[in-house]
């Protein structure tokens, strides 16, 4: 196949895109910038040029695929103050590759989120369901990602074989610089291992190369309308994450108090206190995915997180 991917170069994207192209896809990757299209090109894959703004340049090119991934996420934005402005460039990208992919059964495969899903419970691939895409014209960043979602599952009664695949708050593994290195980070700065209360809240967590696998396979096979969750660890504690960082800095472990979290963890607060566990019993069955890559804290364990 013929794939069109965003954010190739990214985090998610560099392991999926050897995943394609390992399996005999042809790749044409979205680069906004030099550095990108200089690593999509040392990837052996097509380069387009162009931003998530670019919504001619993003139908043109889906329209001359056999497959869209969209990973990209104005992710720079989001995180100085501006998440609606994110999720409103995420919404506008797939209303342009529904209307080229109508009527043709070509996959969309949209990368989105799971953390605060359903808070307290273990969440599966139905939970979450139910939005109105009509939510996104009301203002509100985070209803505006979901309803985005729903919207590309309802795509399927148009005849995309549209897909949905949520990520964990950390896709783990050696250069990462997500949520997890964050933390390592705040430790090292504060002097101290810390987790909020008693730390017993849960993230879920997959290993990058595990979550690359999946979006090839959800790519090549998903049914119209599946959602699907790229989760290895269901959900592994907040105070054991913090207890690996404080042996391998040779810091003390600390539990810090709600009230004085917002001081220590500044902008990770709201989500390092989320009890989000989440399942992905019916994503095996479905696509026959298995993990195989170490999980979190055997990760965390090799060292690399602590490398300067």
């Amino acid at each position: 196949m013929r794939v069109f991917v965003t954010g190739a170069s990214g985090w998610i994207g560099s392991a999926v895109v050897p995943e394609l192209v390992a399996a005999g896809h042809e790749v044409v990757g979205l680069a906004r910038s030099d550095a990108s299209a200089a690593a999509l090109t040392a990837a052996g894959v097509e380069v387009q040029r162009g931003t998530l703004d670019d919504l001619d340049t993003l139908a043109s090119t889906a329209a001359a695929s056999d497959g869209v991934i969209h990973l990209a996420f104005k992710h720079d934005i989001a995180f100085t103050g501006d998440f609606q402005g994110a999720a409103d460039a995420d919404r506008s990208a797939i209303e342009a590759f529904g209307e080229v992919l109508a009527g043709s059964d070509r996959p969309l495969v949209l990368a989105s989120g799971l953390l605060g899903l359903t808070p307290g419970r273990v969440a599966t691939e139905g939970d979450g369901h139910g939005a109105d895409p009509a939510l996104a014209a009301l203002g509100s960043g985070p209803q505006t990602r979901l309803a985005t979602a729903e919207l590309v599952v309802a795509l399927a009664s148009r005849n995309v074989r549209s897909s949905v695949v949520r990520l964990p708050p950390t896709n783990h593994g050696d250069g990462d610089q997500g949520f997890l290195a964050a933390l390592v980070g705040i430790a090292r700065d504060r002097g101290v291992s810390g987790y909020i209360g008693d730390g017993f809240n849960r993230w879920p967590a997959v290993h990058r190369l595990d979550s690359a696998h999946l979006f090839r396979l959800a790519l090549e096979g998903a049914p119209a309308g599946s959602t699907l969750h790229a989760v290895a660890d269901e959900g592994v504690r907040i105070r054991e994450i913090a207890e690996v960082i404080g042996r391998h800095l040779d810091l003390p472990l600390v539990a810090v108090s709600p009230e004085e979290a917002g001081e220590h963890f500044t902008w990770l607060t709201h989500l390092l206190a989320l009890d989000s566990p989440a399942s992905s019993l019916l994503t095996r069955q479905l696509l026959d995915w298995e993990p195989t890559q170490p999980g979190l804290i055997d990760d965390l364990e090799q060292g690399h997180y602590f490398q300067i």
